[in-house]
């Protein structure tokens, strides 16, 4: 993890008590489970050194609680989600182990304040992606497998009235995410070319395509691997990116089933409980 975000943006405007009282609120709504007001009063609208200084604050104290970093996420990278937030850009977060819920059912909502759901493509690493400007063919030369996943996002901000940096303050508005083990080379699966179909108890309530995100997951791909080694910090063989929604996000309860079809794959199905 970088150690601060001067190696990817210039200096904070905002000043590091104001950034410092920024991480506390979220920090305080995420162990708390009560949802905090936005924190652009204290770092502005316009200050993405600072967003992205909160954002690593708050991934810090998760690593001094014993979680470790295993990815990134890119959030905001289709118009329809663009359009939910508000914003008009990509931006990106870390994904942590206490994050990772493949495999349970169910899936416990206790860590949870104000959950929607997505449906992605994830890729798998097997080499290193530390260029400044790398090709689409060096990207697809570093991914071992392509993944069906979920991701449970969340907002730890009231009623999720976010802008911007808001959003990338509190982790790209990370929460959970499910990775499948139905994977597929790029040889056999073209990301751009995959549809989705996300359901609710049977209902469908989201749909989308390969090319709704940045027009490409593998070009998602690309523009993170570039922020990432703006940044510093890397992207580094073994990790799992998700790349972005293929349609809309949309919210779910206790007790529901969500099932991602995305084409290629096996469909993936997850429930959530309250408890667990």
């Amino acid at each position: 993890m970088a150690q601060n975000c001067n190696r990817f943006y210039s200096d904070p405007v905002t000043s590091p008590d104001a950034v410092a009282a920024a991480t506390a609120r979220l920090a305080t709504a995420l162990e708390s489970r009560v949802p905090c007001p936005p924190v652009r009063d204290l770092i502005g609208t316009d200050d993405l050194p600072a967003a992205y200084a909160v954002q690593q604050g708050l991934v810090r104290r998760r690593l001094d609680g014993g979680a470790t970093v295993v990815g990134r996420k890119i959030g905001a990278t289709s118009k329809a989600v663009q359009d939910q937030l508000g914003v008009d850009q990509p931006d990106f977060g870390y994904l942590l182990s206490d994050m990772d819920v493949s495999g349970q059912s169910p899936i416990s909502m206790r860590p949870l304040l104000q959950p929607r759901v997505e449906g992605e493509v994830a890729f798998r690493l097997g080499a290193d992606l530390d260029l400044a400007e790398p090709t689409l063919d060096e990207v697809r030369a570093a991914v071992e497998v392509a993944l069906p996943a979920l991701e449970i996002v969340d907002s730890r901000i009231e009623a999720w009235d976010i802008t911007f940096t808001d959003t990338v303050a509190d982790n790209a508005s990370s929460g959970l995410f499910v990775v499948g083990t139905d994977g597929r080379s790029l040889d056999e699966l073209s990301p751009v070319d995959v549809t989705m179909s996300l359901t609710v108890n049977g209902e469908e309530r989201s749909s989308g395509t390969g090319a709704a995100c940045l027009g490409d997951p593998l070009e998602a791909l690309r523009w993170l691997a570039v922020q990432c080694h703006r940044f510093g910090d890397p992207l580094r063989a073994g990790q799992v990116v998700l790349s972005g929604a293929l349609g809309p996000f949309v919210p779910f309860s206790s007790g529901d089933e969500v099932v991602a079809s995305i084409s290629g794959f096996a469909p993936l199905a997850v429930s959530f409980e309250e408890q667990g």
